[in-house]
């Protein structure tokens, strides 16, 4: 795979999420150690001051020896080790589990000297739920006289219980890993038809390109022979076919720069020059090319503003936005063109009186193949590339525009080309 800025930062981020999911998972296997821990010493506490109550009912000191013996984690047994009532055991162990805040279901039995075996005693719900007994899962002790054997068949499902936050934080993290995955895939498909699209534009662009050569070429051979020159309306149609063929050519080549500025791979030929000699030519190429009664100014304290930049994008960008403000003009086009100098950086602005746009398609203007909601749309060719070019370029320049409207008609687009 190749490793482009994109990969990377792929990469990087599943790294982050995987690696915050492990250590989720790691927290959830510790909290779960410990509630187990903490569940363990509240019954071995609780089991303690049962043992000592007895004791304490029937005058008798407690012995020495351990009285508690944990057989698995849900099952223990007692030694008393002194006589006892069943009543008298069941309410102590109510009272001491409740005090150790231990609201858990619990069983238990009694070893019966007389039948040498163990007698059930009841089954203790913290709910009102139906419970299954189990009266079989008690076994006795042969080394043992006075004891009782208790079990908490919930208590694996309590575990899992008092972990609810962190299930719920993994569950939230698992979900966030899942939309991450999904995302990139969709990312990484739609990289991989933005690609193959550019490569067909690219290639159909091309293919036109030589028809159309062939058409001027032929077009102006024809144009200059003497039958058409003397016939009016051959030669009224030969022009409309070179003023088409050279429309169309203008619309692949516009084409062209935008899937090349739009890839990885271009790279802008920076060199000094005139911004204001550059703005001049742009200026002379609009107003050759409309007939109209077209104003454009251009103010300025100085006649050199001498910049560093890919003079062929930059003077492209100025003729897109001056050949924009011509289009959507319903009256006579005036454009003002200010430009400005600071110390830290150069100010372009374009001023025009044209039909402005809606203030809710300003933030959408320089998005590729977008075209602003008008009547004019209709009557205005292109694709919807002209502005997007123009930021792009400005981008890869670390230049910043915006557009904005202005207060009676047309729209103002200001460059910010900062001073190196």
């Amino acid at each position: 795979m190749k490793f482009n800025k994109l990969n990377i930062i792929i990469f990087i981020g599943l790294i982050a999420i995987v690696g915050v999911l492990v250590m989720q998972l790691l927290t959830l296997t510790q909290a779960y150690a410990f509630e187990k821990k903490e569940f363990a010493e509240k019954i071995h506490f609780a089991l303690q001051d049962v043992v000592a109550k007895i004791h304490k009912d029937n005058n008798t000191e407690l012995p020495i020896d351990t009285q508690i013996k944990k057989v698995t984690d849900d099952y223990y047994v007692v030694n008393v080790d002194d006589v006892f009532d069943a009543s008298v055991l069941e309410y102590y162990l109510k009272t001491e589990f409740q005090k150790v805040k231990l609201n858990t279901d619990f069983e238990y039995a009694i070893y019966n000297c007389g039948s040498d075996e163990m007698m059930y005693g009841d089954y203790i719900s913290s709910s009102d739920k139906k419970v299954s007994k189990c009266e079989k899962c008690f076994t006795k002790k042969p080394d043992l006289v006075y004891y009782f054997a208790i079990r908490f068949p919930q208590l694996k499902y309590n575990y899992i219980t008092s972990l609810n936050q962190y299930w719920i934080y993994t569950g939230v993290l698992v979900l966030v890993l899942v939309i991450y995955v999904y995302s990139v895939l969709l990312l990484l498909k739609q990289k991989k038809y933005t690609e193959l699209q550019t490569d067909f534009i690219n290639n159909m662009t091309h293919e036109f390109k030589t028809p159309i050569s062939s058409i001027l070429i032929a077009s102006n051979y024809a144009n200059n022979q003497q039958e058409i020159l003397n016939n009016p309306k051959l030669s009224k149609y030969v022009k409309i076919i070179i003023e088409q063929s050279n429309k169309l050519n203008q619309h692949i080549e516009k084409i062209l720069n935008i899937a090349k500025s739009d890839s990885n791979s271009m790279t802008l030929e920076k060199s000094n020059f005139n911004l204001v000699e550059t703005i001049s030519l742009a200026k002379e190429t609009i107003l050759l090319k409309y007939n109209e009664d077209i104003s454009i100014e251009i103010e300025s304290n100085s006649d050199n503003f001498p910049i560093y930049a890919d003079e062929f994008h930059f003077s492209n960008v100025v003729y897109n936005i001056i050949d924009n403000a011509v289009k959507y003009n319903d009256s006579d086009p005036k454009i003002n063109i200010k430009i400005n100098d600071s110390d830290k950086e150069i100010k372009l602005e374009f001023i025009d009186n044209g039909i402005g746009i809606e203030p809710s398609e300003l933030n959408t203007i320089f998005d590729k193949f977008y075209r602003i909601s008008t009547a004019k749309r209709n009557e205005v060719g292109g694709f919807g590339l002209g502005l997007f070019y123009v930021k792009r370029i400005c981008s890869l320049h670390n230049w910043k525009i915006t557009i904005k409207n202005n207060e009676n008609s047309g729209i103002t687009a200001t460059i910010l080309i900062p001073k190196t």
